[in-house]
């Protein structure tokens, strides 16, 4: 065949920038239906009468699910392609935010929240893959670097805007604002429905198929969790997920519950996204594996420092706090998985597996972290408890970094 009529490689072809651009939109619509309850704790908690411990299941519902699921999901995605993951992924995003909206009770609305747990690991786990199969080289680092700014920017969308903008809008009605919420996922799915009719990506994604054996994989999470820095990055991994989960989830009402009107905290409580979102384009780059260490015990130092300024109800402790918990949480996950990557004994090969069994963990700290400041509340009437809660998961995490660069020593030893 003549070489002037091939069809250019993915990661030479136009179109990757059409498939980053859905995958952005789908991730987009990830962060928006995942911060859409806490600007809407209050009114849901009146209306369903529920306690902030019972806010605190339903807020952690969807990362209770993601534990069990994740391993499926990342085979499902091997076996029938990461276009149907992604598309089946918008669906169910979609129909929990539409089964939300309809709950009448604890149980129904968090099951409605449970189900986004099941779309959830699809997108995370799939959108890295995509940007694997379309991109590469110095290419690679800018695709990851745009798409992950997706989930953040949407998370801030509904952070901000719900309380100062759809709820008048609505009419104060928090069901019309979940059910306006939905409808974006479901946009988000068509749009990606259609871009993938083209002939190239339908080649490519057939081309990135595998078994999706459970099995093998389930083999290699052994092989892997022998390894003694495998055990430590995983442990930082449920921290650092308490951490995250528990601010994004309750950061808007601990603000009210400082004195804040509900419009005002959730535009303070998008501001962490914000910062983070400037500091996962900066930081991550510069997280060479000599500079590694360091960066990360300056992000958990920071993520405490922005735990014990909650203590604080004055606009300086606020601020102090959104500037220090966004440096943290924007930066966090993405180096933990590159010293993951790096760990010795971590084939490339097998970061897959290794990828599927950070985020299970991961969600532990997901699901714990929501639940365990809604119960504290319950029990003290203040949120204090939990800032110390949060303070001393920090302390732990750095426990476990120097513990991490101690095995990995031995291991080069």
């Amino acid at each position: 065949m003549n070489s002037d009529l091939a069809p250019p490689r993915p990661d030479q072809h136009p179109f990757r920038w059409g498939v980053l651009a859905g995958v952005w939109l789908v991730y987009f619509s990830f962060g928006l239906s995942l911060s859409a309850l806490a600007p809407l704790v209050p009114p849901i908690s009146r209306d369903l009468n529920l306690s902030y411990g019972a806010m605190g299941s339903i807020l952690g519902a969807w990362p209770l699910i993601y534990i069990f699921v994740a391993i499926p999901c990342g085979a499902l995605i091997d076996r029938i392609g990461l276009n149907r993951a992604l598309l089946l992924a918008a669906a169910i995003m979609g129909v929990s935010g539409i089964l939300r909206s309809l709950a009448v009770d604890h149980v129904t609305l968090f099951l409605a929240v449970a189900l986004f747990g099941i779309g959830g690991p699809l997108i995370s786990i799939g959108a890295p893959k995509a940007i694997a199969q379309w991109f590469h080289g110095p290419e690679r680092g800018l695709a990851m670097g745009i798409y992950i700014t997706g989930p953040s920017l949407g998370g801030m969308l509904s952070l901000s805007l719900t309380n100062s903008v759809f709820m008048p809008m609505m009419g104060e009605d928090w069901r019309a604002v979940l059910l306006l919420y939905a409808a974006v996922p479901l946009f988000g799915g068509l749009v990606w429905f259609l871009l993938n009719r083209n002939p190239t990506s339908r080649a490519v994604d057939m081309e990135n198929r595998g078994d999706g054996s459970i099995a093998g994989q389930v083999a290699i999470f052994g092989q892997l969790l022998r390894i003694g820095s495998v055990q430590l990055v995983l442990l930082m991994a449920i921290g650092i997920f308490f951490f995250y989960h528990s601010l994004a989830s309750w950061l808007p009402e601990i603000l009210r519950n400082g004195g804040m009107a509900a419009t005002s905290a959730g535009l303070w409580a998008a501001a962490p996204v914000a910062v983070g979102i400037v500091g996962s384009l900066i930081i991550p780059r510069l997280a060479t594996p000599e500079r590694r260490f360091p960066i990360l015990l300056g992000m958990f130092v920071s993520a405490g420092i922005g735990a014990a300024f909650l203590f604080s109800d004055s606009l300086a402790g606020v601020a102090g706090a959104v500037f220090f918990q966004g440096l943290a949480r924007g930066s966090l996950m993405t180096i933990a998985i590159l010293v993951l990557m790096e760990s010795k004994g971590v084939e490339p090969r097998h970061m897959g597996a290794a990828g599927g069994l950070y985020f299970t963990a991961a969600e532990v700290g997901g699901v714990a972290g929501p639940v365990t400041l809604g119960l504290l509340f319950d029990a003290s009437g203040t949120f204090d408890l939990g800032f110390y809660v949060l303070i001393g998961i920090c302390v732990a995490l750095v426990m476990l970094l120097f513990m991490h660069r101690s095995a990995e020593r031995a291991q080069a030893g």
